[in-house]
């Protein structure tokens, strides 16, 4: 709830739907006064559930903002969406943030992004990208905490997705990809078929709720916040 509480109050967006295969995670958005849609239990994926909804909603734009990141912007998500609307061509995008954690770069949990000069992706991965080479024979992780200043050179991919429409249940259709399923990343899937994906740089640093450590970080800034 904290995630579509978030997300309504982005300016660009016009529902929140959560798209869920679990009946007590629907009953309790329900319960709240959300809206929430039951998917499949046979869909891969996120992405494979956000479409499955889509397909029955007449929108040109999808976002699919992940259940995980409680603490997500609203301009965050405004950011992903805003390039769909300035360029009639595109068919993706998605946000980074900074890294400022010599633990995050190697924490196989926080995906990691490059781009090209013009912002789009040129990979993803949970392994550090990109690499540094040593410099007198320092390890990379000793290399970053003697010059904290280098981890500039790495970003975090926010939690989130934009797509046209018709786009994403083209994309929902495809088949897993080799690099995909090595890193269990879907959007190297987009990547892998030649999809452009517009990777637009936010300064809000979220923290996506992945292990038991994240929960509790989490609820303390929620609960530091309200009080």
């Amino acid at each position: 709830m904290h995630v579509v509480e978030r997300a309504s109050r982005a300016g660009l967006v016009g529902r929140v739907i959560v798209a869920t295969d679990d009946q007590r995670i629907a009953d309790a958005v329900r319960n709240q006064g959300g809206e929430a849609r039951l998917t499949s239990p046979l869909a891969a994926s996120g992405t494979d559930r956000v479409a499955e909804v889509a397909a029955t909603l007449d929108a040109e734009l999808i976002v699919n903002v992940q259940g995980d990141e409680p603490l997500i912007e609203p301009s965050t998500i405004d950011a992903a969406i805003e390039p769909l609307i300035d360029d009639p061509e595109l068919q993706m995008s998605t946000t980074s943030e900074p890294i400022v954690s010599v633990d995050d770069v190697f924490n196989t949990s926080v995906v990691k992004v490059i781009t090209d000069s013009r912002g789009f992706a040129l990979y993803f991965s949970r392994s550090p990208i990109p690499y540094i080479r040593p410099v007198e024979r320092l390890a990379l992780e000793a290399l970053l905490r003697r010059d904290p200043a280098l981890l500039s050179n790495y970003r975090k991919h926010s939690g989130l997705y934009a797509y046209r429409g018709s786009f994403l249940q083209q994309f929902a259709r495809m088949e897993p990809s080799p690099l995909e399923k090595l890193e269990a990343l879907e959007q190297l899937r987009a990547l892998e078929n030649g999809i452009k994906i517009r990777v637009v740089r936010v300064a809000h640093r979220s923290v996506g709720v992945d292990t038991e450590q994240d929960y509790e970080q989490v609820k303390r800034m929620i609960e530091e916040n309200a009080s």
